[in-house]
């Protein structure tokens, strides 16, 4: 069931005022220059995407309560209008969109079907749609910008960007007085029973960086999942690729630094900047 949908404070929805819009701003040229020191560069993603693309990564089964899906009005006959603000179902064609939850997919929808070096890396920004039971403002929104580095390649690569932008974040954020919990977390994208997800259970693959309990960014390995389902391979071996992503919910940056800085933007845009010299 989706929860009530409005831009109100504290609602699923949100305008940033100008000050939220530099702060966020800062952040994310942070988080681009950080990859770019390591030599990354950046790709533009759609915000929705054909089905059957997300269709190969199991959101529908493995994350169905997250997922919204759109398709068109039916126009054949008189055209139709919203009632009570929202349309009948006959009123909506066959939905053939889907509005991924996360950012890192287009990073391997666009090298499909190719092979790449062993250190492939990439970084990209998107608007990603989360359906929940409740939004905080800020804390939960249902749509969202979340940036991502993406490593593509060797195993030993994905885990190399890992580590130092878990240095990075740490650093960042002790720099900030920003007090950061790493906690081990789970994403079911591997089949339940097969050797991936018990491999899984018995060596965490994705850490969640909390302030105050909120998931401000994380840090995520999937082995060989999406290259296997985008038969993306290494160049000079022919196996398909490993991946890793480094995700940063700028919204939820906003949320924590606000609260670090009493609601004072301006100064916490400063200490950001500080904090990243």
């Amino acid at each position: 069931m989706t929860a009530p949908i409005s831009i109100a404070p504290g609602g699923a929805l949100s305008i940033l005022s100008p000050d939220e819009t530099d702060l966020l701003r800062t952040l994310d040229r942070i988080v681009t220059g950080w990859a770019e020191e390591d030599g990354t560069r950046e790709i533009i993603p759609p915000p929705v995407y054909p089905l059957h693309d997300l269709e190969k990564f199991d959101v529908y089964r493995n994350f169905p309560h997250l997922q919204f899906v759109g398709g068109a009005l039916d126009v054949a006959g008189t055209p139709p209008a919203p009632v009570a603000g929202v349309f009948a179902r006959d009123d909506v064609e066959l939905p053939f969109l889907g509005m991924p939850h996360s950012t890192c997919y287009g990073a391997y929808l666009y090298y499909e079907n190719q092979p790449v070096a062993p250190d492939t890396t990439l970084t990209l920004v998107n608007r990603c749609f989360r359906n929940e039971e409740k939004y905080e403002g800020l804390r939960r929104l249902l749509s969202f910008q979340m940036r991502e580095v993406v490593a593509i390649g060797s195993f030993e690569h994905t885990q190399e960007v890992l580590d130092r932008f878990t240095g990075r974040i740490e650093r960042f954020a002790e720099a900030l007085g920003l007090g950061l919990t790493k906690v081990a977390a789970t994403d079911p994208f591997f089949e339940r029973d097969g050797a991936r997800a018990l491999l899984q259970r018995l060596s965490p693959v994705k850490y969640e960086f909390q302030a105050d309990g909120l998931a401000i960014a994380s840090v995520n390995t999937h082995r060989n999942f999406f290259g296997e389902r985008c038969r993306i391979t290494i160049e000079g071996t022919g196996e398909h690729a490993y991946t890793s992503c480094v995700a940063f919910g700028l919204e939820r940056w906003l949320a924590a630094l606000s609260d670090r800085f009493e609601g004072d933007l301006p100064r916490a845009r400063a200490a950001v900047t500080a904090a990243a010299s």
